[in-house]
């Protein structure tokens, strides 16, 4: 499952640790825990679960299973890690990113 193996190496990245620190975590043997970063393999079920909770997310996140909650969630997290990054910006640097976000918009209404 290429999306799962992406999603831990992205969550490992989110949460600042080494994919051996996310193995100590979950009580996985690193080794293990490797071949789920790399996609060589699944977990089963209980393993994903154990997974998800040790990295403080879920399950569906984990294998992109993306519902309404989850959409509405997912959007507001983004806007509140963009509003904390806008904090530390100057106003400059402020405008030009509300430019660019415009500008996505509105290439979005030419596809």
């Amino acid at each position: 499952m290429e999306i799962l193996s992406k999603r831990l190496r992205e969550r490992a990245e989110q949460l600042g640790i080494s994919n051996a620190e996310a193995a100590r975590r979950v009580g996985l043997d690193e080794r293990r825990y490797a071949h789920y970063v790399a996609g060589r393999r699944e977990p089963d079920l209980a393993i994903l679960v154990r997974i998800a909770l040790s990295l403080g997310t879920t399950p569906n996140w984990l294998l992109g299973v993306v519902g309404h909650a989850d959409a509405i969630a997912e959007t507001t997290d983004l806007l509140e890690r963009f509003a904390n990054a806008a904090n530390g910006m100057t106003l400059e640097e402020l405008q030009l990113c509300i430019i660019l976000a415009e500008a996505i918009v509105a290439a979005k209404g030419r596809r």
